[in-house]
């Protein structure tokens, strides 16, 4: 398969900038995301990502060579974290000159070892269909997700694993999604806006779900910067009225015993984690 058309290497950089390429015979996600979490123990090394999928031949693999030895040109070895099954390709790859961590061989040999029988050499199963069940809840979960958006339906909450509630623009929308894809879960989202207050329940809405629900917050300012972007200079976007509204917001969570965390500095996948274990929903 073709890979895409690779970007053009950049001017020569400093000694603190590395190029980091993710290079995979599937998505590429595996690698992203794991060569990523290797990669954010060095904050102080700027790494420059480039990720390249569907490598599954050696001609697709010689391509990609190309470019990481023009990146190797600048002065930096370049550092390679590969997801590919195949031994030929891998060869390829280790006579570019960069760096190759094969985050799969090792591992893959222990459990050939530990099982008594070979991994399959079909492409891409990290990312396929796999079990079929288990990738059709996970769409369930995104259409339940998209009906719930913000309040859009009331419909079927009763069947909800979680209900986030939070003002607008505190992560309600992202999270929801994240969690709905990654792990199949059907949840909802409520915005908490001037009509719920200044009761001091739960919108009525969601009141009788009090066990499914889970606040966000953040800071005055990141929220006032985030609304800016979308209103700017309304009164929506000000800072004044941002304080209210979290405050608001955090005193309901308190009187109601909701769980709730800060988004403010949280990525979505920490925030999913969070989420996850205050309301013990990991397996």
């Amino acid at each position: 398969m073709d890979i895409p058309n690779l970007a053009e290497p950049t001017s020569r950089t400093d000694l603190r900038t590395r190029a980091a390429y993710f290079v995979s015979d599937s998505t590429g996600i595996t690698a992203e995301t794991l060569g990523s979490a290797l990669l954010a123990n060095f904050p102080s090394v700027n790494f420059r990502r480039h990720t390249i999928p569907f490598v599954d031949t050696a001609a697709g693999a010689q391509r990609v060579i190309g470019e990481i030895q023009r990146a190797a040109s600048e002065g930096n070895e370049p550092i390679v974290f590969a997801t590919v099954k195949s031994a030929e390709i891998l060869r390829e790859l280790n006579s570019s000159g960069a760096v190759v961590i094969d985050l799969l061989g090792g591992h893959l040999r222990e459990l050939e070892a530990s099982l008594g029988t070979t991994a399959s050499e079909q492409l891409g199963q990290y990312h396929g269909v796999g079990d079929i069940g288990r990738y059709f809840a996970r769409m369930r979960a995104v259409e339940y997700a998209i009906e719930h958006d913000d309040g859009q339906s009331m419909r079927a909450l009763d069947i909800a694993d979680i209900i986030i509630i939070a003002p607008s623009r505190c992560g309600k929308t992202p999270t929801t999604m994240y969690l709905a894809l990654q792990y199949g879960l059907l949840v909802a989202n409520y915005p908490l806006t001037d009509d719920d207050f200044p009761s001091d329940g739960l919108p009525s809405t969601v009141a009788r779900y009090v066990e499914k629900c889970f606040g966000l917050t953040t800071t005055p300012l990141r929220l006032s910067q985030v609304r800016h972007e979308r209103r700017p200079d309304s009164t929506y976007s000000s800072l004044a009225q941002c304080t209210l509204e979290l405050r608001r917001a955090e005193d309901l969570y308190r009187r109601n015993r909701v769980p709730f965390l800060n988004s403010s500095t949280k990525s979505v996948e920490e925030m999913s984690a969070v989420i996850m274990q205050s309301m013990r929903l990991r397996s």
